[in-house]
């Protein structure tokens, strides 16, 4: 097996030290703040099958810089707003990732600590995914 220089777990904890963590407490009362966007970077089928926090946006992990950057022919308007914006995986590992690459890109994005997982253990709620056709 070959040995990696830095493993994924180093590479969350660089980004952890870098970005702003939300407890999913904190978040569960902050949401529906007109001023806040969650943002959902789970595959659509994580969303379709577990449910997600009703009011967040979805923007898939992989699309994540090419929407938020304003020269980038792929640019949501979405992420133009004057808004905090809070992302949201799993568990919290892609979106600390992602957090931390947002801000060095120097877009000022946060990330839920513990990811949708923490978010259900705090008894957030939950709106589930309409059938796919």
């Amino acid at each position: 097996m070959r040995k990696l220089k830095r493993t994924s777990a180093d590479l969350v904890a660089e980004a952890r030290a870098k970005i702003e963590e939300i407890a999913p407490a904190d978040l569960l009362a902050r949401h529906g703040d007109a001023d806040l966007v969650i943002v959902d970077i789970r595959d659509v089928r994580e969303r379709q099958k577990l449910g997600f926090i009703p009011g967040s946006i979805h923007a898939p992990r992989g699309m994540l810089e090419f929407w938020v950057d304003p020269e980038s022919p792929y640019y949501r308007e979405v992420f133009g707003q004057d808004k905090t914006y809070v992302l949201h995986c799993a568990a919290g590992w892609r979106s600390a990732l992602a957090a931390a690459t947002l801000t060095d890109m120097g877009f000022e994005a946060a990330h839920l600590d513990g990811g949708f997982k923490g978010w259900v253990e705090a008894g957030g709620p939950v709106e589930e995914a309409a059938p796919r056709s």
